[in-house]
């Protein structure tokens, strides 16, 4: 009999208002009894629920209907993600953000799916109700392997009911696996409402990463995903405090409109909105263009724009390296006419944007608008008022403005110190300068770090070298230095003549792996012994520039020319590049971590791809030390013209079959993999990197190791730890598994890595129930010394 389904609230095999007449598939009866009770609690269900249901008239040929399916699913609450909270206060009310309510609204496509009844063997039957009691209770591998054992009698039909049965009961995880394994068959037909349904419930569990995996499978098949796909995609990934989500959410809402054609809800609109004005400002500068075509589709399709819709888009536009001024005066102006008023962030987005141009006009006039609101205005209005009168050559103005922002407000903040510091350093107002700088030391306020920059810059420009040395060594009692602050006392110590006080510290730096040197650094100690005459180790800067194929100064090379024609019968030329001990293992480290590596098509040369998360202290600090360490294979266009202070987030090496090894071993067929002789290379430099790019630290000091790859390559890492002394558990969600370090056992860890340690406190933190959280997706495995 063929049944279409009519209520939105009946759900295939779904939870029942008569209980007992579903069977427990936890129970223990045996396969024969559990068949029968299945089939007759069917029966049961139909006879009792007649009402629910409108039945198709008796004929001939029974010819197959359209069902249209509503699995039930718990309620996600959209509500509440998860979005980081921004200063500036663009925080939208909980009406103007995308709701699972609004969600359920969305138009679905309709699913037909056979009813067990209508499948045509007895045996058949059977075996599918089998497969939909047997199949939730197993994980990964051992899934897939009872549904090989079904190969021979398994077809669509068959598949396509344990995936609903199994999205039913929410057992997304195995509909996701058992999609999978469908899609692998020779009788495979692409099903779009069935994998709608799929990727749909697979984002509302915010399980970004399987939904968009369904998403691209749709679009390979030449169909445009749903708009319910597309809005759930999204919402996923902005729901997700990974890096890169807003990015790819930022994707998927441009390929709505430009590939699918859709009219996103309004509060889709303002939830994308939202994540990209939740970020702070430098970070999120880089998104104006899209932030401008969420304006510009919101007003052409003539929804209600959000009062934090302008404001978000003039603070946008108020990080700009190039301000538009005409186009902030025009978000001003439709904000009057939408009659919204200019509130107190919006007043200061304009201020920042009048003191990056120096337009000391418009920003008085904004300064007494913001009087009107407060009497006390908020901290960083006097540090941008501070900043347009020193553009304009006013550095005593600004000292002005600061005195009366410590009256006003009767304390100063770490920005404002470093504020006024920087403008009285570069107008060269020694007095003024070393007046803030005494009283910003004793303030404890932090960090002092760009300040002490500011003021030793003054002071090798005016050639007082003895104060420069001793506002260096007062730096590092204060606070930790970089390699700037290294590098202008090192330039002030060859300007003196000091060479051997600067060999000194050029090796300090060199040995330091979190100042380490660069191409400024080496150029100065090199002049330093070309203008001495000390040409023996001249040379020896020389080979090791070449080596690290840093830019020598042309002065510098004109007069290395003579000396090297005369020392050398021929030139030498930049040796042939190798990778260093300590380069290799830092190179195993990071892939453990998860570093990528990209190959050509015929796996010949490849390429190292280093992506770091700029929200994390620890890797704005890595990245700093693995672009230096790597600085001679870097791409050309991953190399700073300046010093190396400013490294980008992603940055890749050129191609070389010198990264063939590490592509065959940690990247075979594209996809990271661990090798079986991976136990070999686990050095104390090697486990140091892999925390430290890949690794947590919890509250309790318990240690996490993450990576990906196959349980055995895992299984061979604990036998290296067990072998060490150090006893650790494994968790397991999804394709990632995480190596837990605990108790005593991480107190061992941390002693043995600790030298190759860079200086950093701030590692990421997870608290103590990580490894116990969303026991549904994390599969706890039990590996065994003794076990093959």
């Amino acid at each position: 009999m063929m049944v279409r389904v009519k209520s939105e609230e009946f759900l295939l095999l779904s939870p029942n208002p008569f209980p007992n007449s579903i069977p427990n598939f936890n129970s223990s009866f045996s396969m024969r009894t559990s068949t029968f009770t299945f089939f007759s609690s069917l029966s049961t269900f139909h006879n009792r629920n007649r009402r629910h249901l409108t039945l198709s008239p008796p004929l001939l040929h029974s010819p197959r209907l359209s069902a249209s399916l509503r699995v039930e699913q718990p309620a996600w609450d959209f509500e509440e993600l998860d979005l980081p909270e921004d200063n500036a206060a663009f925080q939208f009310d909980r009406s103007s953000v995308s709701t699972v309510a609004e969600m359920r609204k969305l138009p679905s496509p309709e699913m037909e799916v056979k009813e067990l009844s209508e499948l045509p063997e007895q045996w058949r039957r059977s075996k599918v109700a089998w497969l939909c009691k047997e199949l939730p209770a197993h994980k990964g591998g051992s899934l897939v392997r009872i549904l090989n054992a079904q190969k021979k009698w398994m077809r669509q039909d068959d598949a396509t009911y344990v995936v609903v049965h199994c999205l039913r009961i929410r057992e997304n995880e195995s509909a996701f696996r058992v999609y999978k394994w469908m899609m692998q068959q020779s009788w495979y037909r692409f099903d779009f409402a069935l994998a709608t349904k799929l990727a749909d419930y697979m984002g509302k569990e915010r399980k970004f990463s399987k939904c968009r995996e369904v998403f691209d499978d749709i679009i390979n098949q030449g169909r445009v995903p749903s708009e319910s796909t597309f809005h759930i995609l999204i919402v996923a990934y902005l729901s997700a405090p990974v890096q890169g989500c807003l990015d790819e959410a930022c994707s998927i809402y441009n390929r709505m409109i430009q590939l699918g054609g859709y009219q996103p809800r309004l509060s889709l609109h303002n939830s994308l909105f939202k994540a990209i004005v939740s970020n702070p400002g430098i970070s999120s500068k880089q998104y104006l263009k899209q932030a401008e075509f969420i304006y510009h589709h919101l007003v052409t399709t003539g929804l209600d724009v959000h009062k934090d819709i302008y404001g978000g888009l003039i603070w946008l536009h108020s990080y700009q390296d190039s301000i538009d001024k005409e186009r902030i005066a025009e978000l001003r102006e439709e904000m009057l006419r939408a009659g919204i008023r200019e509130g107190r962030e919006v007043l200061v987005s304009i201020l920042r944007a009048c003191a990056r141009e120096g337009d000391v006009e418009e920003a008085e006039k904004i300064w007494f608008k913001l009087l009107k609101f407060e009497s006390d205005p908020p901290s960083q209005a006097f540090v941008y008022r501070m900043d347009v009168y020193s553009k304009v050559g006013m550095p005593m103005k600004s000292l002005e403005i600061f005195r009366e922002m410590q009256e006003k407000l009767g304390q100063t903040n770490a920005a404002a110190y470093n504020q006024i510091i920087e403008i009285l350093c570069k107008a060269r107002e020694l007095e003024f300068a070393e007046s803030i700088m005494t009283d910003f030391v004793k303030s404890d306020l932090k960090p002092l770090r760009p300040s002490y920059v500011y003021v030793l810059n003054m002071y090798f420009n005016l050639e007082l070298h003895d104060k420069l040395e001793e506002a260096f060594f007062q730096c590092l009692e204060k606070c930790h230095p970089n390699s700037t602050i290294y590098s202008i006392y090192l330039d002030s110590l060859v300007k003196v003549g000091n060479l051997d006080k600067a060999e000194d510290i050029f090796n300090q730096m060199n040995q330091d792996g979190t100042i380490g040197v660069s191409a400024r650094t080496c150029n100065i100690i090199l002049s330093g012994y070309l203008s001495s005459g000390n040409h023996l180790k001249a040379e020896k800067i020389y080979d090791f520039m070449c080596q690290k194929m840093y830019e020598i100064e042309s002065p510098l090379m004109e007069k290395l020319d003579l000396i090297l024609s005369l020392s050398r019968k021929i030139i030498k030329k930049p040796i042939s590049l190798k990778l260093s001990k300590e380069q290799r293992e830092i190179l195993i480290g990071l892939l453990l971590g998860g570093l990528k590596i990209d190959s050509d098509d015929k796996r010949k040369n490849h390429s190292i791809r280093f992506e770091f998360d700029s929200n994390s202290d620890s890797h704005n600090v890595l990245k700093s030390n693995v672009h230096r360490q790597f600085y001679e294979w870097l791409h050309p266009t991953c190399k700073p013209s300046n010093d190396s202070e400013n490294v980008p987030d992603k940055f890749c090496t050129i191609a070389s079959s010198s990264f063939g090894f590490y592509a065959d071993q940690f990247w075979s067929n594209g996809q990271p993999t661990i090798p079986k002789l991976v136990h070999r290379w686990l050095s104390p430099c090697v486990l140091a990197y892999w925390y430290m790019y890949g690794g947590r630290r919890s509250s309790s000091g318990d240690i996490l190791l993450k990576m990906k790859g196959s349980p055995e390559g895992v299984e061979s890492i604990v036998k290296k730890f067990k072998a060490m002394s150090m006893d650790c558990k494994v968790k397991r969600k999804g394709k990632l598994f995480w190596i837990g370090i605990l108790g005593s056992n991480s107190a061992s860890f941390w002693k043995l890595i600790e030298p190759y340690i860079l200086d950093v406190n701030d590692f990421p933190e997870v608290g103590d129930q990580t490894l116990e959280h969303d026991s549904r997706e994390t599969e706890n495995i039990n590996f065994n010394s003794d076990s093959d």
